[in-house]
């Protein structure tokens, strides 16, 4: 009984894997291996139609991280020639073609030289000189932006290696996530403003995404098992690993860092928040607006808060600084601001955060009395007015009603014209609805006007 349980087992455990490894097997659809080496080989070379497209691609991208649209941004994505060479260095290393090796590496420092230069020069001459949110997220790579080059190198060297072209989408799709051309176009910002911070942090993005791209192509033909152009002896090939190592972790263990750092501060900033919705809801004493300062001295966090209306004494303070580590807000300070009694409260915040709130009051005000006026009908004392005026006007009207109606399409407001539906005394006798229609586009000082005869 116990041999047939085994039995059954070791039958189910192997159809799971067959049919495993019918689903994940990258084998079937594998282009050929000296197919797969020439297209990267052909995208590796820069020059010609490569480089122009690079510097357009380049301009492009510079515009829209200028005025901070992400669209463009996205569409100079698409267009980019850089991940060639990278995919080259990749491929290169995993099959030991070591003269591909030094032309991926050769035409990647050009571009990025070209690249440099060319974004410098537009930020340069470009009047806008601020730096915006797209500027801003190429200037602190993290962990995340390791794994999402990596994934981005798997997916685009595994599109690569098909052999029918179906995985076109993939490719532009990697274009969209792994941002090469951002970083290289900061880069550029920082040496045009002189910014060494941008300049770094955006390289460092840069050298992160080609490192993991590189390694994620490496392991693909690993994988793959291609054949290597040259046979290297067990003590090279070692070698050679062991710099691809050294690499990984030099480019990578910064970026865990600055992800772990990342982390923290928005936990900080999570837990802070649902500290002040919390403890700082009192019936006479309002809270204006709080700061969440991580880390900004010696590793101590701080919480400044900005009350208005009946003061808080010292034991309802000290009773919320006593909270702060039931939300986890360990070596954090808490500051608190009162206008009865510190004279150092920020009144230009204060006036700033109600501006703020009355601004947007108002513009919804418009936009609802806007709404309103385009669905209005024509007002109670004009139409009554028009029944009584338009028997001078026309003859045979018995009575009249008229109303305003809005056209759309597509959403989009297109007019709004007024309807007026007439009825005869007698119908055996005609109304003259253009006479009407004429007096009414004086009279309601509206172009738009359509009578109708009620029947």
């Amino acid at each position: 009984m116990e041999n047939q349980e085994i039995n059954k087992f070791q039958r189910f455990w192997g159809s799971l894997k067959s049919f495993m490894s019918g689903r994940f097997d990258l084998r079937e659809g594998n282009a050929d291996q000296a197919d797969v080496v020439d297209i990267v080989r052909r995208s590796v070379e820069f020059k010609g139609t490569n480089l122009w497209v690079l510097i357009f691609a380049i301009l492009i991208a510079s515009l829209g991280l200028n005025i901070n649209s992400t669209a463009v941004v996205i569409g100079a994505m698409l267009i980019s020639p850089l991940m060639g060479p990278i995919t080259g260095i990749g491929l290169s290393l995993g099959i030991n073609d070591f003269d591909m090796l030094k032309t991926s590496w050769r035409n990647l420092l050009l571009m990025v030289v070209v690249s440099l230069v060319t974004s410098a020069l537009f930020f340069a001459i470009s009047p806008i000189s601020t730096a915006r949110s797209e500027l801003l997220a190429r200037t602190n790579p993290t962990t995340y932006d390791v794994l999402i080059a990596f994934f981005c190198g798997l997916a685009h060297m595994v599109a690569q290696t098909r052999k029918d072209k179906v995985f076109f989408s993939v490719v532009l799709g990697v274009a969209i996530s792994n941002a090469l051309m951002p970083p290289l176009c900061t880069a550029g910002f920082g040496i045009a403003t002189g910014n060494m911070q941008f300049l770094f942090g955006a390289l460092y993005l840069f050298t992160i995404n080609a490192v993991f791209i590189a390694v994620a192509t490496y392991l693909v033909v690993l994988f793959l098992r291609y054949e290597k152009k040259t046979i290297l002896d067990p003590v090279r090939q070692k070698k050679n690993n062991r710099y691809v190592a050294i690499v990984i972790a030099l480019v990578g263990i910064p970026s865990i860092l600055f992800g772990v750092n990342i982390v923290r501060r928005t936990t900080f900033e999570e837990n802070v928040d649902r500290y002040v919705s919390k403890v700082f809801q009192f019936n006479k004493t309002m809270l204006v607006d709080y700061q969440k300062l991580y880390h900004y001295e010696d590793g101590k966090s701080r919480v400044e808060v900005r009350l208005v209306g009946e003061p808080l004494s010292e034991d309802v303070i000290d009773n919320a600084r006593a909270q702060l580590v039931d939300y986890g807000l360990v070596k954090t300070e808490l500051v608190v601001r009162q206008a009865d009694r510190d004279e150092r409260l920020d009144v230009g915040q204060l006036q700033k955060s109600y501006a703020e709130i009355i601004d947007q009051k108002n513009a919804r005000i418009h936009e609802l009395e806007e709404r309103i006026a385009s669905f209005a009908p024509v007002d109670t004392l004009a139409g009554e007015d028009i029944s009584r005026e338009i028997a001078m006007v026309v003859e045979n009207v018995a009575s009249v009603s008229v109303s305003k109606h809005t056209t759309y399409a597509d959403g989009v407001k297109m007019a709004t014209e007024v309807v007026a539906l007439v009825r005869a005394e007698d119908e055996a006798l005609p109304i003259d609805l253009e006479r009407i229609k004429r007096w009414l586009e004086v009279r309601t000082k509206n172009d738009e006007v359509k009578v109708l005869q009620e029947r």
